[in-house]
């Protein structure tokens, strides 16, 4: 099957580009029977075609009118129930409403083409799922996506969608992002509106785009935090020169460990932005991962809060839930609520740390994930599994932790896909945006 991709006419009729996306759905190697959950191919030709009448009228809602959007499954949409990736869930009432970024979305004109794979709960990074089956990686379908925003890193890749919504507690959009070669932008919390989204952690859960360039996922970003026309917010992205723009690498930890091939391509890419200018600069922040650690004595609040979440359901009997997730659900389920006050309080703390560490150099670089996409067949026995979960998480959780914007750009590189991670002071989502469009711009050259 051959047919242009979702990305490769931008300016074509909305109706044409969700055919296109539509026919690469259908495709069998491209596994989108998998990759979707829900597929609302009706509803989505009329969007479309709503979107060309606009158009054609000279009524166009604003640029992301007619984009084609696909949204991860546990944001809720009006009339479906809401599963988040597990088989336990799916008995829930239907949604009576769309999450509320669902709906900024359809008020904006996006073109919502269905509902993405996840893992279950979005509590693992690897991007496997034993209740929906496993899509694979779509530049080597034996390999793990990432996750746990599989489906929406996998959609936008394939050309099913020009752009996805999913959502981040430890790396999740920028994890599957950097295993399968797209854009996956975190932001800081509180940012976007998580209303009608099923929770991982409140604490840590933030949503967010992710997609095939910076300036898509910052247009994403700038209609969910409600952005307006009128005053410039949805101006196309600038990037933002690198001449001047001073980075810290934080070498240590977050660098133990690294494949070869990552470690090539990051300081290959280092070396490009240093050519255009930039001052890079090795560091550390040592310091404030030894308050991290001392965090993670007390607890995890994934699993802490996951659990109370599910008991707030009336969900007591968790032996429909995969055995990877369930030992630490339990084991949430069981911390001392003295416990959970000290972690947030700790939390609030490194944040402040964090604050002040990135006064003098407000943009970290750092490959984002420590590895290539691992094969599913290599993940599957249950230490295997939690050790690659853990590698995957070590890095792109820090921006989780201390609260910190940031973005995942893939990078030249010989081979399978390659991360770069540049994370910012928190609440400075905009200009890390401009920043990672101007070191994506250096690196495409």
């Amino acid at each position: 099957m051959s047919k242009p991709s979702v990305q490769s006419a931008p300016h074509a009729s909305a109706c044409d580009r969700l055919e296109a996306a539509l026919f690469r759905i259908a495709d069998p190697a491209r596994q989108g029977a998998l990759v979707f959950t829900d597929l609302y191919a009706e509803e989505a030709r009329s969007a479309a075609a709503a979107s060309d009448r606009r158009a054609a009228a000279g009524r166009s809602l604003g640029p992301l009118d007619g984009r084609i959007v696909s949204v991860k499954a546990l944001f809720d949409v009006a009339g479906d129930a809401t599963a988040a990736g597990s088989a336990i869930l799916r008995g829930r009432p239907a949604a009576g409403r769309d999450a509320r970024a669902v709906a900024r979305l359809r008020a904006a004109g996006a073109v919502i083409v269905g509902r993405t794979h996840m893992t279950e709960f979005a509590f693992s990074a690897v991007g496997i799922n034993p209740h929906c089956g496993n899509p694979g990686n779509p530049q080597d379908r034996s390999r793990v996506p990432g996750g746990s925003s599989s489906g929406a890193a996998i959609s936008v890749v394939d050309g099913m969608a020009e752009i996805a919504l999913g959502s981040d507690t430890g790396g999740s959009l920028r994890i599957p992002a950097a295993l399968s070669g797209a854009v996956g932008f975190k932001p800081s919390a509180g940012r976007l509106p998580s209303e009608g989204a099923f929770p991982l952690s409140p604490t840590l859960d933030v949503i967010g785009p992710l997609a095939a360039t910076v300036a898509d996922a910052a247009l994403l970003d700038s209609i969910l935090s409600d952005g307006d026309l009128s005053n410039g917010d949805l101006a196309p992205l600038s990037p933002l020169p690198l001449a001047g723009q001073s980075f810290l690498v934080p070498r240590g930890r977050l660098f133990d460990g690294t494949e070869p091939a990552v470690a090539a391509a990051f300081e290959a890419a280092l070396d490009r932005l240093r050519a255009a200018g930039a001052q890079v600069v090795d560091g550390s922040i040592e310091a404030e991962l030894d308050a991290l650690v001392e965090l993670d004595r007390i607890g995890v609040f994934t699993a802490i809060e996951l659990a109370a979440t599910l008991a707030d359901l009336g969900i007591t009997a968790l032996d429909g839930i995969d055995p990877k997730t369930r030992a630490r659900i339990e084991a949430g389920g069981k911390a001392p609520a003295a416990d959970y006050v000290r972690m947030q309080n700790r939390r609030a703390a490194l944040i402040r740390l964090m604050d002040e560490r990135l006064t003098r150099h407000p943009v970290l670089l750092l490959p984002t994930v420590p590895m290539t996409a691992p094969a599913i067949a290599e993940v599957l026995d249950d230490a295997a599994f939690h050790r690659v979960n853990l590698a995957l998480l070590r890095n792109t959780r820090v921006a989780n932790l201390f609260d910190l914007p940031a973005i995942s750009l893939p990078i030249p590189a010989d081979g399978l896909p390659v991360g770069l991670m540049a994370m910012g002071r928190r609440g400075s989502d905009r200009s890390l945006l401009g920043i990672a469009a101007g070191i994506e711009a250096v690196l495409l050259r």
